[in-house]
C-alpha cells in the first residue's frame, strides 16, 4: 500500500515572513525536498547521503541562493 508523504517545513522557518522556505519527506528511503510556496511545481528526490552533503554545503556557506 503506498501512502502519500508526509511533508514538513523546518522548524527554523518563520511562519509568514519566510520567502525561501522548502519542505523534506520521507520518500521510501529517500528524502523529497519541495518548495513551500508552490507544491505543484514537483519535488526533488534525494538519497540521505546526497541531502546530509546538501544541508552540510549550505551550512558552511558553500552555496547560495
Amino acid at each position: 500500500m503506498t501512502t502519500s508523504p508526509v511533508w514538513r517545513k523546518s522548524r527554523r522557518s518563520t511562519q509568514g515572513t519566510s520567502d525561501q522556505c522548502v519542505e523534506v519527506a520521507d520518500l521510501d528511503g529517500n528524502v523529497g525536498v519541495r518548495d513551500s510556496k508552490a507544491p505543484e511545481a514537483g519535488h526533488l528526490a534525494l538519497t540521505r547521503g546526497a541531502f546530509a552533503d546538501l544541508v552540510t554545503r549550505l551550512k558552511q556557506g558553500e552555496l547560495s541562493a
